[in-house]
């Protein structure tokens, strides 16, 4: 054979081999990772190409898909009464992806689940019969919600604290995520308008914007008093003075009500009138150690899963403070942060014996046929404080919403304990103060933990409280729960 023709040919049969391997190599060992790529476009196909499995709330999907007659994308994602549930379901696009409960169970709702597959499926490597998922919102508490928060600017939670089960979760501003669904022109200008206003109200504001929970923090506050024996009776008067410096500075630091009322007052008496001095000092005398292991314990500096992740998580300073800082922090103020879900989560341990319940928001994931694929009906639970620190915290709360601030979230012939807040925003408040209210009711064997707090409305300055502008939304919301 010609030197040069075997040369040739010892060369060819050297790139076959190449070849040979190579393709050996990306179909055995990067052939699941090719196809699992988030750029590999027939992954979106497949995922349209039939009918999305459904989020069920009460028994009912709140989710559909509609024929688009399209080639790529057969179906695309139908959303019922979509604002009202956003913030639970999120959205499914085919042109910008998916959040909340649709990215959390993109896999069981688009039947690519393995747990899905038929013999004959994982044969054929088709996807199976798309799954559905089960909330445990509650539709009533929902819509209360989302009602009593029209014309504001704010979020709400609600808990059932027996069983971690969440039954409200609200925004406002909320969206339509049916007008994403799509990957056309119109789908386009509805996410740029979206973003244009920054993404707030896709932002879930509920479960992942911490922010100052104001004196509704003193509930924490209260809890690691009892907890550690600095208060043994609630209605024993505190010695604090209502003239209060905080310590470490010449800064006198005020209260809603006077410096009289708040002179020497009692922990029930400083809770009903929220007196900042005796909190501030509760919190300088404990120390930022002891303050901080309670916030914790009750879910602060950890992040939930509830399946959707709540972070960045509600705060307690970690860092080492000054004497001074500490002391605000006994009034929810300097670095402290709380999403709504962690202040429902503070109430709901206070209301159930100290018992803090794992909040969830899906009880079970079921196949095509209703059959249960994963249940999370029996979260874990901690005793947070002891049931004698809980009773002593709810007898005070009882007396906020009786004869203080939070008679507005009264409920006829309900148990109903709370605690407003007003938490001061922006450089030398220059910002509209938050909002904040959280409450618990019982009544009949039912129980219900809720907090709200509201960022804006058109309620004048001077008026901006968390008894009159978030305690008859806890109403409401309560109300629907305990009818």
């Amino acid at each position: 054979m010609n030197k040069t023709i075997r040369r040739a040919s010892v060369f060819c049969l050297l790139l076959v081999l190449a070849l040979l391997v190579r393709v050996t190599w990306v179909q055995a060992y990067q052939g699941q990772a090719l196809a699992d790529d988030k750029n590999n476009r027939r992954n979106l196909i497949g995922q349209y190409e039939n009918p999305l499995g459904n989020i069920i709330v009460g028994g009912k999907p709140i989710t559909g898909s509609t024929n688009t007659g399209g080639k790529d994308f057969a179906y695309k994602r139908t959303y019922t009464d979509g604002p009202l549930y956003a913030p639970v379901t999120g959205y499914s696009s085919q042109a910008f992806g998916s959040s909340m409960l649709e990215g959390v169970y993109k896999d069981i709702l688009n039947g690519s689940d393995s747990r899905l597959k038929t013999i004959m499926d994982t044969l054929t490597n088709k996807r199976g019969s798309p799954g559905n998922v089960v909330t445990t919102i509650d539709e009533d508490v929902q819509k209360a919600a989302y009602d009593a928060l029209k014309g504001k600017q704010g979020s709400a939670v609600a808990i059932d604290p027996a069983t971690g089960a969440i039954l409200a979760v609200v925004n406002n501003p909320s969206f339509d995520p049916g007008t994403i669904a799509g990957a056309g022109e119109a789908d386009q200008k509805a996410w740029e308008a979206l973003s244009a206003d920054k993404g707030k109200a896709m932002e879930n504001t509920a479960l992942r914007k911490p922010q100052a929970p104001g004196s509704t923090f003193k509930l924490v506050t209260l809890a690691a008093a009892i907890e550690n024996g600095l208060v043994t009776d609630i209605d024993t008067p505190t010695a604090t003075p209502g003239d209060y410096t905080i310590p470490g500075t010449r800064t006198r630091l005020g209260s809603e009500a006077s410096d009289a009322t708040c002179n020497n007052a009692s922990p029930r008496t400083a809770l009903r009138y929220s007196c900042n001095n005796v909190f501030a000092e509760f919190a300088h005398k404990l120390g930022q150690d002891k303050m901080r292991a309670m916030a914790e314990k009750l879910g602060f500096n950890v992040v939930q899963k509830v399946p959707v992740w709540t972070s960045p998580t509600s705060r307690y300073p970690e860092k080492k403070m000054s004497v001074d800082q500490v002391a605000q922090t006994g009034i929810g103020q300097f670095d402290v942060q709380a999403t709504p879900l962690q202040m429902a989560m503070v109430t709901a341990a206070i209301e159930n014996g100290g018992k803090l319940v794992s909040p969830y928001e899906v009880s079970e994931v079921t196949d095509s046929n209703g059959n249960v694929l994963e249940s999370f009906k029996n979260p874990k639970s901690q005793q947070v404080m002891s049931s004698k620190t809980a009773a002593m915290i709810r007898a005070a709360m009882i007396t906020v919403a009786t004869e203080g601030g939070g008679r507005p979230a009264q409920v006829a012939g309900a148990e109903v304990g709370g605690k407003t807040g007003t938490a001061q925003r922006g450089v030398n408040n220059s910002l509209d103060p938050l909002a904040w209210f959280t409450s618990y009711g019982k009544l009949n064997g039912k129980q219900i933990a809720v907090a709200i707090v509201v960022e804006n409305s058109d309620t004048d300055r001077s008026e901006i409280g968390g008894g009159k502008l978030a305690a008859p939304v806890a109403k409401k919301m309560m109300q629907a729960w305990l009818k």
